[in-house]
């Protein structure tokens, strides 16, 4: 599906599409080429190479990831933000206790810089995951 398939028209499509529960929403034909086993070793035995084969392959598509404007993803992406938010605070709040503790049972700032805090990593990395 990574040659974007599911962007064709319904109207480019041969073959009607049932509206029953469980049938495809589209269909497509992708084109591709791939090598075969066969074609690989015989390019290596005769020192050239590989042809690749001409491949059509049928896809039906029987749901989208996000038909219908799911907006679960989206609460999902603002919920995963707002914890890596609060992990982040909580982890400087802690270093900065250190510190800010005295010359006494604090942390030298010196020492400090050698703390290493991951980042927060939230802009929209659930959406990428999805």
């Amino acid at each position: 599906m990574a040659r974007t398939a599911h962007h064709f028209p319904r109207s480019r499509t041969r073959e009607a599409l049932d509206e029953r529960p469980g049938s495809p929403w589209h269909r497509a034909v992708v084109h591709d080429l791939r090598y075969s086993t066969r074609s690989l070793t015989e390019a290596a035995d005769e020192c050239r190479r590989p042809r690749p084969r001409a491949v059509r392959r049928r896809v039906q598509v029987y749901s989208f990831p996000r038909h219908n404007r799911d907006a679960g993803v989206g609460r999902w992406s603002a919920q995963e933000e707002r914890r890596a938010r609060q992990r982040l605070r909580s982890r400087v709040g802690r270093l900065r206790r250190l510190i800010d503790a005295g010359p006494g049972g604090g942390v030298d700032a010196q020492a400090a810089d050698l703390v290493e805090i991951p980042p927060a990593n939230h802009r929209h990395s659930s959406l990428r995951l999805a």
